[in-house]
């Protein structure tokens, strides 16, 4: 009796602090300016695991958060902040990019986007959920969301994001759009890096 106590009073804590798929892309709980960036685990291109806070302990960083390879509009996006890259690390920022899409899926969207910077697969959203910035993919994405992932991620599309993340691990900038079609500017993401 004790333990289904102890699990009782345990439960409504374990439910509050997980985060979930939003309904839609207008309907998500993101991490805010202070908080801390989660710190899981993600894939690099050659498949091998590492924790987000290896990456971006005591750097600034550019943390780009995009739909997939697939998507027309991130990879605009991708090659926009790609052309002004020399800018953001003369600032003294380095500039990563996540997705849910599989590394393999990863190295082609670089190649094809001639992308210098590092891109990062969250394939099962563990930090992408962890940030908030998730919802339950609309039916006709899944076998795109699906294909781009090697059959990983089947239900959810990360909200296109940029955070501008500190040395110590926290947010000190947000842009996030819910319609996928609004980006934040590369000569808008250089003012707002000159001034933090």
């Amino acid at each position: 009796m004790k333990n289904v106590f102890f699990y009782l009073l345990f439960l409504p804590l374990t439910i509050l602090g997980q985060k979930h798929l939003a309904p839609s892309s207008f309907e998500i709980s993101p991490i805010l300016i202070g908080e801390t960036l989660p710190n899981t685990q993600i894939q690099k291109i050659d498949s091998s695991f590492v924790s987000t806070h290896s990456i971006t302990n005591k750097k600034k960083t550019v943390l780009i958060v995009y739909r997939g390879g697939w998507c027309p509009y991130c990879n605009v996006h991708l090659s926009n902040i790609a052309s002004v890259e020399n800018d953001i690390i003369k600032l003294g920022y380095q500039i990563i990019a996540v997705s849910p899409d599989s590394p393999s899926s990863l190295v082609k969207t670089s190649e094809k986007d001639k992308l210098k910077y590092t891109l990062y697969s969250d394939s099962k959203g563990e930090l992408l959920t962890a940030m908030g910035i998730t919802y339950e993919a609309p039916l006709t994405y899944k076998p795109i969301i699906s294909k781009g992932s090697n059959n990983v991620n089947k239900n959810f599309l990360p909200v296109s994001s940029l955070f501008v993340i500190n040395e110590d691990n926290k947010v000190v900038f947000e842009y996030i759009a819910p319609d996928y079609k609004h980006r934040i500017s590369d000569k808008l993401l250089l003012t707002v890096l000159k001034n933090l």
